[in-house]
């Protein structure tokens, strides 16, 4: 595919880096794709904007801010001796900007609720695949590169790695946009103490207050922002929505939706294979529809679900719209289901429900979180004698070796009528 434009080297003014280059034609065209453009429609985080007014960013912004960033470290490591021949500049600029094309409407709050069990990685690479047949092959090194099957490592670990440009962007990103300022990260500084090693993604020691900085600050806006209590309560709400609505569909009452939405609303995908297949009675796959679903298909149809004639449905989309959202109890250890049962008879009660409908009502479940692991793509220190260490052990901050253990915490959801 090739376009006839004269000027694919376009400049974008973006809120948090100010001005940014498109930095090749190829970069140009898949931006300019339909299955690009859908991002500026879906959401970065979510309903976060419930909590934080300003956090109503997009996935089209979050991804030309980490493609800026991946050329900004690619032109580091090359004034480093790194060699980055130009076609795996594009193509590492090009897997970057494509990572978060699998991701369906509000991002990660349905993520399973519209396709189950399928994560947005594999949809992303599905997308890739087809944009590479549309581009004649012209991605096949970007998506070697975004399977780790590409020979240098570290361009991997660019794109999907502790220190990577998509945590660095969307870390800085978020706390601008919903003002955490704890969340605010110093990504020219982390950026410029980038080193390969041995095929390895390292960072200069000097650079180790700012790799300390970058874990806290993950830390404190994971607990403050991503898994906000308010934030999961809406969430959870959203998703027992489209439980519902696909509970309704598929029991054959009439439901308003776009073709698009009603069409993952009655079929049951589940299998990343069921995406390309022309599925009986549709003349798309089910791929060509999620390319065309975003945020606003499920915002229209919940404004009409309110009315509904089925009552759960109703009633959770009221409470969506009206911000009337679920108390949340949180803990460290398992809600028992005798606690459970007893807070959906509860409501069954008080709504007069089934013990079924209860459900949608009354629910727990549990979020966790670790700033770092010690497992996978460690964060190493380049020391000046050349060797190489942990962050845990490099660092003289004790609490560094604590963020790597993971932090579970259960809760349980119910309505704010049970509270009083």
């Amino acid at each position: 595919m090739t376009s006839k434009t004269h000027n694919k080297h376009k400049i974008i003014n973006d809120p948090v880096y100010g001005f940014i280059k498109i930095p090749s034609d190829l970069i140009y065209e898949i931006i300019e794709h339909p299955y690009f453009q859908r991002l500026r429609s879906i959401k970065q985080l979510g309903l976060t904007f419930y909590v934080y007014p300003g956090a109503v960013h997009t996935r089209f912004q979050h991804v030309l801010g980490a493609m800026h960033l991946m050329g900004t470290a690619i032109e580091v490591l090359k004034a480093k001796g790194v060699e980055i021949t130009d076609q795996e500049a594009e193509a590492v600029t090009a897997a970057i900007l494509l990572h978060d094309i699998g991701h369906g409407p509000f991002s990660h709050t349905l993520e399973h609720s519209i396709v189950e069990g399928i994560s947005h990685e594999e949809i992303s690479i599905l997308f890739m695949k087809e944009l590479n047949k549309l581009f004649e092959g012209r991605l096949t090194m970007a998506i070697e590169i975004f399977t780790n099957k590409y020979p240098k490592k570290f361009l991997y670990s660019l794109v999907s790695g502790q220190l990577d440009m998509d945590r660095t962007d969307y870390l800085r990103r978020d706390s601008f946009f919903t003002g955490v300022a704890e969340g605010a990260v110093g990504t020219e500084r982390l950026i410029k103490m980038l080193d390969v090693v041995n095929d390895e993604l390292t960072v200069e020691a000097k650079g180790i207050y700012s790799v300390e900085k970058f874990l806290i600050a993950r830390r404190l806006m994971y607990w403050q922002v991503y898994l906000h209590k308010t934030v999961i309560a809406s969430e959870q709400l959203l998703t027992k929505i489209m439980l519902r609505a696909r509970f309704v569909a598929q029991s054959g009452t009439e439901l308003f939706g776009s073709p698009q939405l009603l069409f993952f609303l009655k079929n049951n995908i589940t299998k990343i294979s069921q995406l390309t297949l022309l599925l009986p009675n549709h003349q798309f796959t089910a791929l060509e529809y999620f390319a065309e679903l975003d945020d606003n298909d499920i915002l229209c149809a919940i404004k009409v679900w309110k009315k509904h004639t089925d009552k759960v449905l109703a009633v959770l989309c009221n409470d969506l719209i009206n911000r009337n959202f679920p108390v949340l109890e949180m803990r460290t250890c398992p809600y028992s289901e005798i606690e459970i049962n007893a807070y959906r008879q509860n409501i069954a009660d008080t709504l007069n429900l089934s013990a079924s409908d209860a459900e949608y009502f009354v629910y727990s479940d549990y979020v966790s979180n670790s700033a770092y692991s010690m497992r996978d793509y460690n964060i190493r220190i380049k020391n000046a004698d050349g060797s190489i260490v942990d962050i845990a052990e490099a660092s003289d901050i004790a609490n560094i070796s604590a963020l790597s253990k993971k932090v579970t915490k259960y809760f349980l959801c119910f309505p704010k009528v049970l509270r009083t």
